[in-house]
């Protein structure tokens, strides 16, 4: 044996421990659960999956952990929710369940893991309960949530110019949740709520509930709705000529609404978002690439956005601990060190789980101040973190009170 073999044997020995060290850390293992097949899904979907998917290609390899990435389709129901979670955790070791658009399915699943300890992301959820009343330490909610797109947009509105405000929401506890959070936002600014209609999830015809709104003659007609639904609404309100005699706002219309939209029937509707395609560079660089992969072509949205921005710290954190076992201990990780992306920015995870980051008032461009198929919204201001979300004192977290 000559000197070279000699030296690199020795090379291979000592690598030997960490080989080994790695080869017993099993892979992260994360499921992306989402309406895959109906109302929601062109806003979700196969998009946050596509999302969580160039999170692992950029961070992964660099933090030395190996991810998979398993889905499945809720059907916005919350038993199959519920059922798909104990499935996944029981028998398919399935570490942390990420996204859960539908307020009541994410309700559903977050039950049963804070039973079995295990990490749960909402990116898609939308009810503020999660980080309130409903609070589990296993969960983290990252991109938004009612309390915080209901009170930006309520006082925006009254600000200017509209007093009087008529409802519109899809009758399950995301929409119950996000009217109310907004109601309150709008009597504090000196509002007043003319009215309310609910609607089922999925309804197909929306014209009796404009047809109220509209004859309630209130400044603002909000729909506090998402997906079909909402562009159902939008669509219906355009074809009565609700406006310009009446506001509309919106509080989770996004990019992916604007294909099946157009222009037209949203020009002025304000949003509040955190997340916009052309926002800066890093969001353009990661839209490219999400644009290429995606099945429809679609620019991604807030949520899809916030899925690829909550999957890359998890994995920092998962590289920290070198465990998924304990759900408490992997949203401690995660909440001990600061959030720092390229599509959010500087962030940090709240003891009860809120993400914070800043939050944008846009408004829709009409078809005349457009340039292109994707360049819908334009930046009316900069909301700070600590002006878009509930205040931690406000939450009835049971956690935090205890």
């Amino acid at each position: 044996m000559n000197r070279r073999e000699i030296l690199l044997g020795g090379a291979a020995l000592a690598l030997t421990p960490r080989l080994a060290r790695a080869a017993s850390v099993r892979p992260l293992k994360i499921g992306v659960m989402n309406d895959m097949s109906g109302v929601y899904a062109d806003y979700q979907g196969i998009g946050s999956v596509i999302a969580a998917q160039l999170a692992v290609e950029d961070y992964a390899s660099k933090l030395g952990i190996s991810v998979e990435i398993v889905s499945a389709d809720h059907q916005n129901k919350p038993d199959v929710g519920a059922a798909i979670a104990r499935k996944w955790i029981d028998e398919d070791h399935v570490d942390v369940i990420m996204d859960l658009p539908n307020s009541s399915v994410a309700l559903a699943v977050l039950a049963v893991a804070t039973e079995k300890n295990r990490c749960v992301i909402g990116s898609g959820a939308g009810s503020s309960v999660m980080t309130g009343p409903k609070c589990s330490r296993d969960f983290v909610h990252w991109t938004y949530d009612t309390y915080e797109v209901g009170h930006a947009l309520g006082h925006a509105a009254v600000a200017q110019g509209g007093k009087s405000w008529y409802f519109i929401s899809a009758d399950y506890a995301f929409g119950k949740d996000l009217r109310d959070n907004c109601a309150d936002a709008v009597i504090a600014a000196g509002g007043k709520i003319l009215g309310d209609a609910r609607h089922p999830l999925n309804t197909a015809d929306m014209s009796s509930f404009v047809l109220q709104a509209q004859a309630s003659g209130a400044d603002v007609i909000a729909l506090a709705n998402a997906g079909g639904d909402l562009n159902n609404a939008l669509k219906t309100a355009h074809e009565f000529g609700v406006t310009p005699k009446q506001k509309l706002a919106t509080f989770v219309l996004n990019i992916t609404n604007i294909p099946s939209l157009g222009l037209g029937p949203t020009a002025g509707t304000l949003i509040a978002t955190p997340f916009y395609w052309d926002l800066n560079d890093g969001a353009r660089a990661f839209s490219k690439r999400f644009q290429e992969k995606d099945p429809k072509k679609f620019m991604p949205n807030d949520m899809q956005a916030g899925m690829y921005a909550a999957t890359a710290h998890l994995m920092k954190a998962y590289a920290e601990l070198k465990s998924a076992d304990d759900g408490i201990k992997l949203v401690d990780a995660m909440k001990a060190m600061p959030t720092d992306d390229p599509l959010f920015g500087k962030g940090v995870i709240r003891e009860d789980g809120r993400h914070l980051h800043s939050v944008y008032l846009m408004s829709i461009k009409s078809p005349a101040e457009s340039s292109g198929p994707w360049d819908a919204f334009k930046m009316i201001s900069t909301i700070a973190p600590e002006d878009a979300f509930r205040p931690l004192a406000k939450g009835g977290c049971p956690f935090i009170k205890a």
